[in-house]
């Protein structure tokens, strides 16, 4: 992470810029998700595309979009082989991916700060979690572990 207040300022407009740029070609590999389901190429694109967006936010200590980011990655790595990606795990991960797009929004790029509270990321995790057949998920190593509860006991 940047130093002082004036690198963050220097570095926050470039990631801005790109990580909009990577989270738009994570809306085209999920379209392209919904015409051809498991589509390898549109997965594989969307796992770089997230590896990249979670590096780049951990490069300026922003753990909120990358440990999200990576979350994502990982249960979306685990779904692709074990099982199809259905419409209502493919609109669980088009939810996660527009709170990334939020997050980026409320960026305080004069300090780097985003404040935000994490149980809307914990429920959208559940939510894909559940629909791609992962209630027992675990998140990547060096991460921050959310606390799961079973997406069916958040609905009774």
């Amino acid at each position: 992470m940047p130093n002082n207040r004036k690198e963050w300022a220097k570095w926050i407009p470039e990631f801005l810029i790109e990580a909009e740029s990577l989270l738009a070609k994570t809306e085209e590999c999920l379209s392209h998700l919904q015409l051809i389901s498991n589509d390898k190429d549109a997965i594989d694109c969307m796992l770089s595309t997230l590896l990249k967006l979670a590096s780049k936010a951990d490069a300026l200590a922003l753990a909120a979009v990358s440990e999200f980011s990576l979350h994502i990655h990982g249960l979306l790595n685990h779904a692709q082989n074990h099982m199809e990606l259905h419409d209502e795990a493919l609109g669980a991960l088009k939810d996660c991916l527009t709170l990334i797009a939020w997050q980026l929004e409320l960026i305080d790029q004069n300090t780097g700060q985003l404040s935000l509270d994490e149980s809307e990321q914990t429920t959208l995790i559940e939510a894909f979690a559940f629909q791609v057949g992962q209630s027992q998920f675990q998140p990547p190593l060096n991460s921050k572990p959310f606390s799961l509860v079973p997406y069916l006991e958040r609905q009774a």
